[in-house]
């Protein structure tokens, strides 16, 4: 069983920037899928950015795209998150499975979830 830790969210003005991280509890040497969400209140849990092992193949949605930069360096996943909006504000979670051929913003890919972290812009 994987279990995923999520860091970084906090609160921030608009503009601003933050970096979100994310730990797996064990490294996949294999490829690994893994992927930030985003869920505000009342609305559906959102995709955002993913990745598959290796950096090769990246994910955007795009509500982010231009603003937002997903890595993976070994068993953490980051998310860097510039010129934040208020619509950004939400609990960001982060997913990681290892069927990389299903990889993308798809929440019902992702078999593994963090617990989440709030990211509140103003």
């Amino acid at each position: 069983e994987v279990q995923l830790v999520e860091s970084g969210g906090g609160s921030v003005q608009a503009g601003g920037s933050l970096r979100l991280s994310c730990v797996a509890s064990q490294y996949t040497y294999g490829s690994t899928c893994m992927g930030w969400f985003r869920q505000a209140p009342g609305m559906e849990r959102e995709g955002v950015a993913a990745i598959i092992t290796g950096g090769r193949t990246r994910y955007y949605s795009e509500s982010v795209r231009g603003r937002a930069t997903i890595s993976l360096d070994k068993n953490t996943a980051s998310l860097q998150m510039d010129s934040l909006k208020p619509e950004d504000t939400a609990t960001y979670f982060c997913a990681a499975d290892p069927h990389v051929l299903s990889c993308g913003l798809r929440s019902n890919v992702y078999r593994y979830w963090g617990q989440g972290t709030q990211v509140t812009v103003s």
